[in-house]
């Protein structure tokens, strides 16, 4: 009997601007084709939790909005910031006293400064925030879905997915490592892109740009966003005479259950 490998928690964040066109626009980064998960895809930024999500849990000061929220998901929401900052430049924070984002110049002078040791693991993220007289925005996500990797697969994990409006004039780029593009989307054209071959889309990820396309804009997805009621998908998977076949749960608001997927990506 094949052992079921333990998920390991993730973040995922959607970043949001209203487009020229009048469309949703969402920021996107092409996975390294040597990274193990997803190699080539295009996704959200994000990743794993880690230990040091927890430390910055474990002091208040550090973040606001994060009331009521238990030790786990102040680490997926921690986490989250911290991913894309890594992965992007983009950082959800205020400094210290402020009711405002921090703005695009002095996230950028962060940036410069830590990105890279960051990522090298020669900083941590508290650190980064203390030095630089930071909190965490946590208030700034708003969670969008839950999904968990299919039982079977031999790397799997447990992930929530959060929207966010991007700060103002903070344009994000690829670390160019564990990415190798970056682009700001609207969700049509990443769709569309996913079914010329252009781009490679996971399913997750596929069917979070199908809902968050059925917005007008960046208001109404938050606004809704808040009122949904998350329902956790761990897809269900069987081979066809095709490939093979995702079974998710109806209630979980993607416009069906059962998906024709292919080979999975």
């Amino acid at each position: 009997m094949t052992e079921i490998v333990a998920p390991r928690l993730a973040s995922t964040v959607l970043l949001l601007r209203d487009g020229s066109s009048s469309e949703i626009e969402v920021f996107m980064m092409v996975r390294h084709h040597q990274i193990e998960f997803n190699s080539g895809a295009l996704v959200f930024p994000g990743g794993s939790v880690d230990k040091n999500d927890k430390e910055i849990a474990a002091n208040p000061a550090l973040y606001s909005g994060g009331e009521g929220l238990d030790g786990d998901a102040l680490g997926f929401r921690i986490a989250a910031i911290r991913e894309t900052f890594e992965e992007s430049g983009i950082l959800l924070a205020r400094p210290q006293g402020s009711k405002d984002l921090v703005d695009a110049k002095r996230a950028n002078e962060i940036a410069t400064a830590h990105r890279a040791a960051l990522n090298e693991g020669k900083i941590t993220f508290l650190k980064v925030l203390t030095d630089n007289g930071m909190v965490l925005a946590l208030d700034e996500l708003v969670p969008y879905a839950h999904w968990i990797t299919p039982e079977g697969m031999p790397k799997r994990f447990d992930t929530w997915f959060f929207l966010a409006a991007a700060p103002p004039e903070q344009l994000g780029a690829h670390d160019g490592k564990e990415s190798t593009d970056s682009i700001w989307v609207s969700t049509r054209e990443a769709l569309e892109g996913g079914e010329t071959g252009r781009f490679k889309l996971p399913f997750p990820t596929t069917r979070n740009l199908i809902r968050l396309g059925k917005q007008p804009n960046v208001g109404a997805a938050l606004h809704d966003a808040k009122k949904m009621s998350i329902v956790t998908v761990t897809p269900v998977m069987t081979k066809t005479a095709t490939g093979r076949q995702l079974r998710i749960p109806k209630e979980a608001g993607y416009d069906g259950e059962v998906f024709d997927v292919g080979a999975l990506g």
